[in-house]
């Protein structure tokens, strides 16, 4: 589920649509949310889809540490990449803005911590733009977005959590540990996946 304070928005014919602020959002919000009404497509599902319904799953999905496929049920599935991203998803089933955005300002991920099959090429036109945005990027940069993590969550009690009602209860009460005693956070490396060498089972790191 997508911040409230958040719109579907056509960015360019070559893009096509964003999500966009309507209003400020601070620093430490949650800006979206997996939740219980999100489309879970596991393997075997997807194995099923004819051509078409597969690369529908595959434009609107996100791939999580299960090997499932989560498409979202409302216009969370639009949100853009960006190397110089504004919110990023973290081992709680929640994306966190990493700094202040602004009213009309775009909404934007980091797709490579999604287990991408196939790599990119990024066109965000941002100053740290990697151009090839990939699976392996997951491995180099976990520990630089845990860091980006944690400093936003300093800002987590300081702001109207509209979506945190809706994050898993097991999750919400690790995040409640950590933000209280600055203890066992989860880091994002929790999202990663691997193949075993046993039938190309995906698995956890």
């Amino acid at each position: 589920m997508i911040h409230p304070s958040t719109e579907l928005r056509f960015v360019s014919p070559e893009i096509g649509y964003g999500v966009f602020a309507k209003e400020f959002i601070p620093k430490g919000t949650i800006v979206y949310v997996k939740d219980s009404l999100e489309i879970e497509v596991t393997p075997k599902k997807y194995a099923k889809l004819d051509a078409y319904g597969k690369s529908v799953v595959d434009k609107y999905s996100y791939r999580d540490e299960r090997g499932y496929k989560i498409v979202s049920w409302d216009f969370a599935k639009y949100v853009n990449h960006s190397c110089n991203r504004n919110t990023i998803s973290t081992g709680y089933g929640f994306e966190i803005a990493l700094r202040d955005i602004q009213a009309d300002e775009e909404i934007t991920d980091e797709y490579a911590i999604f287990n991408l099959e196939n790599n990119f090429q990024c066109g965000c036109g941002s100053k740290n733009c990697r151009k090839n945005v990939g699976a392996s990027d997951f491995d180099v940069l976990f520990g630089k977005w845990d860091e980006e993590i944690k400093e936003a969550m300093k800002n987590y009690y300081d702001t109207d959590q509209a979506l945190e009602q809706y994050i898993e209860e097991g999750l919400f009460l690790k995040l409640k540990n950590y933000l209280e005693t600055g203890k066992n956070y989860k880091s994002v490396y929790s999202l990663r996946l691997k193949k075993s060498g046993k039938n190309g089972v995906l698995q956890h790191v």
